[in-house]
C-alpha cells in the first residue's frame, strides 16, 4: 500500500515502500530519509532524495518522478555527483605530480632537469589551465614561441607534455586519451636536422671568451666559460658538484652516472679553469653542493648559457657546438692525434675490439692539449695560432 502522511509520521525503524521504487528509510535513531531504487544498465542503484524532515511525501514523489525521467534519458546522478566531488588539478599540478611519481626511476640528471623546460616555456602559458582542458590547440599555443627558436627543446617538451597527459588519463583527471599527433600540423616545419649542433668557428671563440671575461662574473657566464675551457657537455657543467674536484692537482672526476657513455671521465683542468673554480669556491653556498648554483641545490636552467649567447647577439650557435669548435681547432692547429681529442671529449670508440685493447686515457697528453686550448682561448686578437711541440 502506498504511504500516507500519517504513515510517514508514525513509521518505525526499517524500510517503508511507497511504490515504483520510492521508499522511506527510518533508522533506529529516528533519522528519516527518502530513497529511490532503480535499475541502470542492468544494475540496481539506490538514489538518496533527502531527509523526510525537509521533504514531504508529495515532494519526494515529484523528485522520484523527475529522477526516473532523467535516468531514462541517460543521466547518471551517482556519476555526476562523483564527478562534482572530484578536484581536477591544473596542468602544472598534474605535471609536478607526474614528475614526483615517475621520477624515482629516472637518472639523477634527467630527474633534476625534467621540470626546468616546463617552468620556463610551458607553465607561463598553460600551467593554470585544468589538465582536462589541455588539448592540441593549447600545446600549439605553448610551443609556438620556441618551435623554431630552439627546435630540439621544443620537440622534447612536446614528448614530455604527452607523458603528463597520459599520466593524467591514468589518474582519471582526463576522461579520454589525448592525441598530440596533430600538434605538428599547427606549427611551421622545422628545417634543422635532429642531433645537429651548430658550432661557432674556432677562430671566433677567443673573441667570445674575451667578451665573456669583460662582463661581471655571474653563474651563467662562469658556467659558459668553464664549459668552453673544458669542451664538456652543458649538463656535465650544470650538475657538477664540489666533491668531484681536486683543485690542488687540477683534476675533475665526473662519475659515470653523469656521463653519456656511463663511464667515469677524468678531466685535466687548465690554469684559467682552476682560477675560475677557486673564485667560485670563495663564493660557494656549501662545500658539497652544485658549483654553478645560487644555493648549491637547484641546478641552473639548461637555457641559461644559450641565453647568454643570444643576449650577446650570437644566434644559431649552440653551447654543445663548442665541442665541435674544439675538435676542429685540435685537428687543424695542433699535432695531437685525433684519439687524444676524442678522449678529451669522452667519446666512446665505436669499434668494440679497438676499445677493448686501448686501455689508456691519454691523461698527460690531454693535459697538454687542454693547456694549449686554454692558451688559445686567452690569446689576444690577431695572435699566431698555437701548436703542439
Amino acid at each position: 500500500m502506498p504511504l500516507t502522511i500519517l504513515k510517514v509520521k508514525n513509521a518505525k525503524p526499517g524500510r517503508h515502500v511507497d511504490g515504483r521504487g520510492l521508499c522511506l528509510l527510518v533508522k533506529p535513531s529516528g533519522a528519516r530519509t527518502w530513497m529511490l531504487r532503480m535499475q541502470l544498465n542492468g544494475q540496481r542503484r539506490d538514489y538518496g532524495l533527502g531527509s523526510a524532515l525537509d521533504i514531504s511525501l508529495a515532494e519526494a514523489r515529484e523528485a522520484a518522478s523527475v529522477l526516473r525521467r532523467q535516468v531514462r534519458e541517460g543521466f547518471d546522478p551517482v556519476a555526476e555527483r562523483r564527478k562534482a566531488r572530484e578536484v581536477i588539478p591544473t596542468f602544472e599540478a598534474a605535471t609536478r605530480s607526474c614528475h614526483e611519481t615517475l621520477g624515482d626511476g629516472w637518472k639523477e640528471g634527467h630527474h633534476a632537469r625534467w621540470l626546468s623546460g616546463f617552468e620556463r616555456h610551458v607553465f607561463p602559458r598553460i600551467g593554470r589551465k585544468q589538465v582536462d582542458q589541455v588539448d592540441s590547440a593549447c600545446v600549439v599555443e605553448a610551443l609556438s614561441p620556441i618551435w623554431l627558436e630552439i627546435p630540439e627543446t621544443a620537440r622534447r617538451m612536446l614528448q614530455r607534455i604527452g607523458v603528463v597527459l597520459d599520466f593524467a588519463h591514468v589518474k582519471g583527471w582526463v576522461p579520454e586519451e589525448v592525441s598530440l599527433r596533430s600538434v605538428r600540423k599547427g606549427l611551421p616545419r622545422q628545417n634543422d636536422k635532429r642531433g645537429h649542433m651548430e658550432a661557432m668557428p674556432y677562430a671566433e671563440v677567443p673573441a667570445l671568451m674575451r667578451q665573456l671575461a669583460k662582463g661581471a662574473p655571474t653563474i651563467g657566464r662562469d658556467a659558459l666559460r668553464f664549459t668552453i675551457y673544458n669542451a664538456v657537455r652543458s649538463n656535465e657543467t650544470r650538475l657538477a658538484v664540489w666533491t668531484e674536484f681536486d683543485l690542488d692537482n687540477a683534476v675533475w672526476t665526473i662519475p659515470g652516472e653523469r656521463m653519456k657513455a656511463r663511464e667515469t671521465h677524468v678531466v685535466p683542468l687548465s690554469r684559467p679553469t682552476v682560477a675560475l673554480l677557486r673564485r667560485r669556491w670563495d663564493e660557494r653556498a656549501d662545500d658539497t653542493g652544485l658549483v654553478f648554483s645560487k644555493d648549491g641545490k637547484k641546478p641552473m636552467s639548461d637555457m641559461t648559457m644559450t641565453k647568454l649567447l643570444r643576449d650577446d647577439g650570437i644566434s644559431g650557435v649552440t653551447v654543445h657546438g663548442f665541442r665541435s669548435a674544439f675538435t676542429d681547432w685540435s685537428s687543424e692547429c695542433t699535432d695531437y692525434p685525433k684519439e687524444v681529442a676524442d678522449k678529451a671529449l669522452a667519446h666512446k670508440l665505436p669499434d668494440k675490439v679497438e676499445a677493448a685493447y686501448r686501455r689508456t686515457d691519454f691523461f698527460e697528453k690531454r693535459r697538454g692539449l687542454m693547456k694549449l686550448w686554454a692558451d688559445y682561448l686567452q690569446s689576444p686578437p690577431n695572435a699566431d695560432t698555437l701548436t703542439a711541440e
